[in-house]
């Protein structure tokens, strides 16, 4: 899990499900609930965001790395 994602990430979770759990408790299943869940569904939604882009600029960063070595070789 760790290599997937970042140690901010993770507490970002954590601390968003903790506070949906409290939520759900303290509000009961009443239409709050429904508020709850997309606060909860938007911060993991920027979370696996943020994680798609991490592993688009690490292709990235790769296939500069290759170009840099092939324009080497072509000098």
């Amino acid at each position: 899990m760790r290599k997937h994602f970042d140690v901010g990430s993770m507490m970002v979770i954590i601390v968003t499900f903790v506070l949906f759990t409290i939520a759900l408790f303290a509000k009961g299943f009443t239409h709050d609930l429904l508020l709850e869940a997309g606060v909860f569904l938007v911060s993991v939604k920027l979370i696996l965001m943020a994680f798609k882009n991490s592993n688009n600029v690490k292709i990235f960063q790769k296939e500069l790395q290759e170009i840099k070595e092939l324009l080497k070789e072509k000098q």
